[in-house]
């Protein structure tokens, strides 16, 4: 398989140069990385869909400032981003193949294989192991999660395994999300209204092997398991639930030995369409984007995972806010909106209130409407 992907990688990657030729704003990075690309700032890059663009930005103290070239121009319509743990790479998934970008001095981008992709994939949602070395991207197909072992000198991606888990799953795969444990040993896989995915992972593995996954059903047909999120010390699980037009929800889970899951601990309400989910860096708050009300629920965690609201939540939002992060510092809470105006919003955390958001920042990724769907944040 590996050969395989090679060779139709290096098929594709040579009609992809002509495919990406439209960046014109992107300055192809010449040679290999060598580590020293990256000027270990605090940086935030936002993907655009309806505008097919990317656009960066550096976190100043409650300050964000466009980085120099952005938005970024790009040859195809982005569908998620996520930023290596060395913070020299962007990788960027499209439906049909995946980019990669060197983070250069000011947070500036630059294509990395003469602006070919870097690998296959119809990018669902991707995120990397803690130790750098591995790219898991669920596949839009409904049916697998394909994992690459990265190059940290060129940023390409080798196809080492697609792990088919349909024979597993019961119902249909809507939407999608995947994290991996701070600790590396677990991966998590939200497939909406199919329910969830545990794999436990060998990070000293020279194969990055995966288990064969538990599966998680869903709690009921209504239900869809939209986003998850995993405490530092990964102890514990967040997930995130719609119902429908009602309220969702956030279940915290005990991780167990193997990455068995117990009953929630607790079951916080959220606003409409929970879509998003992020943890503070201390573990000791968690976020909810709740898209279809524009607004950011918010949980106090305790030590055993139970949540707790938070004071004056929820916080106002975008229209439409469909992504989180927090910035490299831990002092701001970042959000990006899909319905736009403000496109990108940044909050710090209130210092008398516990966990509280105040809001500090708003700022476009573009020419409205961008249609902002993913954001990726240096670490």
């Amino acid at each position: 398989m590996r050969q395989w992907a090679r060779r139709v990688g290096g098929a594709i990657c040579a009609a992809a140069l002509s495919f990406v030729t439209g960046c014109g704003s992107f300055w192809v990075y010449p040679g290999s990385l060598n580590g020293s690309t990256s000027s270990n700032g605090d940086y935030v890059y936002v993907a655009n869909a309806t505008t097919s663009s990317l656009a960066g930005f550096s976190v100043g103290t409650g300050t964000l400032t466009a980085v120099s070239g952005s938005p970024y121009t790009l040859g195809f319509v982005p569908t998620a981003a996520v930023v290596n743990p060395a913070d020299t790479i962007l990788f960027v998934g499209s439906t049909s193949q995946i980019y990669a970008y060197a983070i250069g001095s000011g947070g500036v981008l630059s294509a990395l294989n003469s602006g070919s992709a870097v690998a296959i994939a119809n990018v669902v949602a991707m995120d990397i192991s803690p130790d750098g070395q591995w790219l898991f991207a669920l596949d839009g197909n409904g049916s697998t999660l394909d994992e690459f072992a990265i190059n940290s000198t060129t940023g390409l991606l080798t196809n080492e395994v697609q792990t088919n888990y349909s024979s597993v799953i019961s119902g249909t795969v809507s939407k999608g999300n995947i994290k991996v444990a701070p600790s590396g040993a677990y991966v998590f896989v939200a497939l909406g209204t199919a329910g969830d995915l545990v794999y436990t992972f060998n990070t000293v593995s020279t194969s990055g092997a995966l288990s064969s996954p538990l599966y998680v059903a869903p709690l009921s047909s209504a239900t869809s398991d939209n986003a998850l999120a995993v405490s530092p010390n990964s102890s514990t699980l967040f997930i995130a639930r719609s119902n429908g037009t009602s309220p969702g929800t956030l279940s915290s889970y005990t991780i167990g030995s193997g990455g068995v899951l117990g009953l929630p601990v607790t079951i916080g309400t959220t606003g409409v369409q929970p879509f998003a989910v992020v943890v503070n860096a201390a573990g000791s708050d968690v976020y909810v984007a709740d898209r279809s009300d524009s607004t950011i629920t918010g949980f106090s965690v305790a030590s055993n995972g139970t949540l707790t609201t938070l004071a004056l939540s929820p916080y106002s939002s975008g229209p439409e806010v469909s992504a989180l992060a927090v910035d490299k510092s831990g002092d701001y809470l970042l959000a990006v909106a899909n319905g736009g105006s403000p496109d990108l919003t940044m909050y710090s955390f209130d210092s008398t209130t516990a966990g509280k958001l105040d809001l500090s920042a708003t700022i476009a990724t573009g020419t409205d409407p961008t249609g902002a769907v993913a954001l990726a944040a240096t670490h």
